[in-house]
Parts: structure tokens; sequence; C-alpha cells
């Protein structure tokens, strides 16, 4: 239990490390735009590639395919609609420092996808606890793989943060507050939740999720780094996110 928590954490911790990384330089308003299309590259590749085939093909396993594809296609609609809700909870601009709508644009950005990530860390720290504590190895190698898919997630939440905030702390330590979500949410799980998990209620919960991800992506990162900058440097961000966020995932699967 104590090693299989200790991946869980270090795990964690490599999205402020993502973090770390991405405050190094202020990003411009033009390289912001790639930066939150790289976001959105992330998000998309890690719903589409990581956390939808798993689940799936569990469904396929336990359900007919008629019935696969049903609780399929409804989670992930439901995990849009309440992305879409909780968007629109959130005020259109958020308050910048001397009244700069970029800043509080991006600092809207950040917060939205500081939200999806931290949804995505909770389940996934709740995994790589139970896989350790399963098998040592599995837990070994599973924590080695969302380690990797942390460092860029760090940097989808830090960049923006400092864009809008110009602090380098406040951007580091949301990063790393999203990462600490995951040993959090394995700690709740195992001490209060352990008799009710089960593997068919996590698998859709990551379907859900990928659900949220995936409209925050396409609802919200992609149209403001349209907004930040050109279409083409856009493009550029998010196809890098994509390339990185499967690099990650081939590796280590």
């Amino acid at each position: 239990m104590t090693e299989a928590l200790l991946h869980t954490l270090l795990a964690g911790l490599a999205t402020g490390l993502g973090g770390l990384a991405a405050v190094c330089r202020l990003p411009s308003q033009k390289s912001l735009g790639s930066a939150l299309g790289f976001a959105g590259g992330v998000m998309l590749c890690a719903s589409l590639m990581d956390l939808l085939p798993g689940a799936a093909g569990y469904y396929r396993q336990a359900f007919s395919p008629a019935r696969a594809a049903l609780a399929t296609v409804s989670l992930l609609c439901m995990g849009m609609a309440v992305a879409a809700a909780l968007g629109r909870c959130l005020p259109e601009e958020f308050r910048a420092p001397q009244g700069d709508a970029g800043r509080a644009r991006a600092l809207r950005s950040a917060a939205v996808t500081g939200m999806a990530l931290l949804l995505h860390n909770l389940p996934e720290g709740v995994l790589t606890l139970f896989a350790g504590v399963a098998d040592e190895q599995m837990g070994l190698r599973l924590s080695v793989a969302v380690a990797l898919h942390n460092l860029p997630e760090g940097i989808a939440v830090a960049l923006p943060l400092y864009y809008a905030t110009r602090s380098r702390p406040k951007a580091a330590l949301a990063a790393l507050a999203s990462g600490l979500a995951e040993p959090t949410g394995a700690l709740l799980a195992y001490f209060f939740l352990h008799d009710w998990l089960s593997e068919g209620f996590l698998n859709g919960l990551m379907i859900l999720i990928a659900g949220i991800m995936i409209w925050v992506s396409l609802a919200e990162l992609w149209p403001e780094a349209l907004a930040f900058g050109k279409r083409r440097g856009a493009a550029r961000g998010m196809a890098g996110g994509i390339l990185l966020m499967t690099l990650g995932i081939v590796l280590l699967s």
C-alpha cells in the first residue's frame, strides 16, 4: 500500500514539474495561442487515445455490442453536457490587472483547463493506486505512464495562468495542485469508497471525464487559441500536444 501510494504521488508531482517548465519564460500573446492549442491537443488525445479505448473495451466485454455502444455514447454525451454547463457557470471574462482583456480571457482558459484536468486526475489516481496494490510491477508501469502524461498537462495548466497573472508561483502551484488531485483522490477512494468502487463504475467515470475534456478542448480552448494567435500557430500547438501525448501513450502502453 505504501509503495503504491508513493508511485501515485510521484505521478501526480510530474504535473507540477510540467508547470515549472512552463513558467521559465512568459509567453507572448501570439505564442499563447499555440500554447492553448497545445493544451487542447493534450486533452483531446488523452481522451480519444487513452481514456476512451480502455473503458469502451471493458464495456464491449461486459455487454452486447449494442448496449456497449449505447452506454459509451451516453456517458460521453453526458460528460460534454456537464462541461458545457460548468462553462456557463464561469463568467465570460475574469477580472485582470489593468483591464487587459487578453489576460482576462487567458485567466478563464486557465480556470477551465485546470477544472477539467482536476476532474481527470482524481479517478486516474484511484486507478494508479489500486493497480499498484493489486500488482506492484503493473502499478509501477502505470505510474510511469501517468507521470509522462502529466508533464504536458502541467504545461497546459500553467502557461495561460502565467500569462494572465504574470506570477510564476501561482502558475506553478496551480499545476502542482492539479497533479496532487491524483494521490488525494486515491486516498479518499481507498479509505472511504473502497466498498462501493467497481471496475464498471471507474470505466464509466473515465468515459464521462473523456467527454468533459473533449468538450473543453474543442469548445473552449480551440476558439481561444484562434483568438490569441493565428490559425497555423494554433494548429501547430494542437498538433504538438497530440504528438507528444501519442508518443507517451504508445511508448508506455
